[in-house]
């Protein structure tokens, strides 16, 4: 059964454009924020049996797809940038409150953006967010991610050769191919010499060494239902996060899914909806 597309926009900020997919129709509304790396494309066959039932946004964020907002390394220096751009787009579309889902350091910012706007987000449900500290001793330089995202390489001759050397290899192993297929059109730019990731790995790269900011601190200051859903796989989610939000926030539904990866989204793409329906109902 085909699902229905959105229609991609540009909210136009002051230093650039965010692209915005919208499946537009009534009702609540469902904001989705991706992973560091991928793009909003990215969930399109997971978001796209939602339409109808309330309407659904995801965007690009800063340094990702087709967003247009500055992205130089060198001057990127905390996270806080995400929730901030975040909470600038919403803003702009003024469909709130908003359910705020999202995966990995989307998840991170969307609780930001519950933290510093209560008033914008109706509840949220955080799929693998990044929450865990780093030891103050790191050397961030010697982080396994980003010795391995500096080293990748960014310009292919076509798209066929880029989803020739990603499919079922590294972090793309569990995914099922729609959602590959959906990362790559969201992921890909042109190029003289072919294609181009939209996502620079050196930004990326750069998001893996500064890490979650503020995190810890914007848990015990929200006053929206939450759901967290972690896998058991290298999760990116960690017991001292949960135990935060199980003493400061005792009705949150937190769950670990047994077997999943980091990528939970990508392997349960029911449970991720469901999850969103039951927030849609609170």
């Amino acid at each position: 059964m085909n699902q229905p597309e959105p229609q991609h926009r540009t909210i136009a900020l002051a230093d650039g454009g965010v692209n915005l997919l919208d499946w537009g129709g009534d009702g609540p509304a469902i904001h989705f924020t991706h992973a560091n790396g991928f793009n909003a494309e990215t969930y399109v066959p997971l978001l796209g049996p939602l339409a109808g039932e309330a309407r659904v946004l995801a965007s690009d964020l800063r340094g990702h797809g087709f967003t247009t907002l500055p992205a130089d390394p060198a001057a990127h220096t905390s996270w806080l940038t995400y929730p901030a751009d975040l909470i600038r787009v919403l803003d702009a579309v003024g469909a709130g409150p908003y359910v705020l889902a999202g995966h990995s350091m989307g998840a991170t910012s969307s609780l930001l953006v519950a933290a510093q706007r209560p008033d914008l987000v109706k509840a949220l449900v955080l799929f693998e967010p990044v929450a865990r500290s780093f030891p103050a001793n790191l050397d961030r330089e010697a982080m396994p991610l980003v010795m391995m995202t500096v080293k990748r390489r960014a310009v292919f001759p076509d798209v066929a050769t880029v989803r020739r050397a990603y499919h079922g290899r590294g972090a793309f192993k569990t995914w099922p191919d729609e959602m590959l297929d959906a990362y790559l059109r969201g992921g890909l730019k042109p190029d003289p010499d072919g294609v181009r990731l939209a996502c620079d790995p050196q930004w990326e790269a750069q998001n893996y060494r500064l890490g979650p900011s503020g995190i810890f601190e914007a848990v015990p200051t929200l006053r929206c239902p939450i759901a967290v859903f972690a896998g058991t796989v290298e999760s990116t989610t960690g017991d001292e996060f949960l135990s935060l939000v199980r003493a400061h926030h005792p009705a949150a539904r937190l769950e670990t899914i047994e077997g999943a990866t980091h990528f939970l989204p990508m392997e349960h793409p029911d449970l991720v909806r469901t999850a969103i329906r039951t927030a849609l109902k609170a």
